[in-house]
């Protein structure tokens, strides 16, 4: 089992999009995958239209074991369920950091589904938080959506950073460029300057509408707009992801 978390310091750079196109794509290729929203604004859920059960909070999430298996969905899609988002993950910093080990509690949690599933793709809020520890400890990969922006290489090298800090091997940290526009000069520029690291995929996810247009089609861009350009380089990223994660 293989655990990849979509993760950035940053907001809105399109982390639950990316999560939400290659949750399906994996299930697609056959792969027993279970996407798991850890944000409590919940828009990977949403998405795929799933609401929690009614007993499902965070707690079960901090403690996993059976309790955990009881609040998975099943998706629209052969091979891909879900653990929904609940509102109470807000408060999963604080619940965290009244437990013994509490930056190992998610792995802990994740290990649960081992013999169940190939692959566990986290859509992950964006701060740094200990929260955030436990899905830096628990990712085998950390896939990290950047914006050809200055301010994203910035939050990258702060991810970095912190990584070093908890002594964590910064060779699990991938990067793609997700919302970009070659009409900017500074995206394009920003682009080559990245074009070297061996860590930063190819595939590069173009600013589009159709991307936007998920929310209101609730579901991922192969459902409804499988010949779209963005479409296509979702297929083209993921290929690059599973090449890396099971090679």
């Amino acid at each position: 089992m293989k655990a990849a978390a979509f993760y950035s310091i940053k907001g809105g750079v399109g982390k639950t999009a990316a999560s939400v196109n290659f949750a399906y794509l994996a299930a697609e290729d056959g792969y027993r995958t279970l996407l798991c929203d850890l944000d409590p604004q919940g828009a990977s859920s949403y998405y795929f239209k799933v609401k929690p059960k009614t007993k499902h909070n965070s707690q079960r999430i901090i403690k996993g074991g059976k309790k955990l298996f009881k609040s998975i969905r099943e998706s629209d899609y052969p091979g891909l369920d879900i653990i929904p988002s609940d509102l109470s993950f807000r408060q999963l910093d604080i619940e965290l950091s009244e437990k013994k080990n509490s930056q190992e509690r998610l792995a802990k949690s994740l290990s649960t589904f081992k013999d169940d599933y190939d692959l566990i793709i986290l859509d992950c809020p964006p701060n740094i938080t200990l929260l955030s520890e436990n899905i830096l400890e628990a990712a085998d990969y950390l896939l990290v959506p950047m914006i050809p922006t200055v301010l994203s290489k910035m939050t990258l090298e702060k991810l970095l950073k912190q990584l070093k800090h908890m002594d964590i091997d910064t060779a699990k940290v991938y990067t793609f460029f997700a919302m970009a526009d070659y009409r900017k000069r500074l995206h394009k520029e920003v682009i080559q300057d990245q074009s070297d690291d061996d860590h930063s995929f190819a595939s590069i996810i173009p600013y589009s509408s159709v991307v936007e247009k998920m929310g209101l089609h609730r579901a991922p861009l192969h459902d409804f707009a499988p010949s779209s350009r963005a479409a296509a380089a979702y297929k083209e990223l993921w290929s690059e992801m599973k090449a890396v994660m099971w090679k």
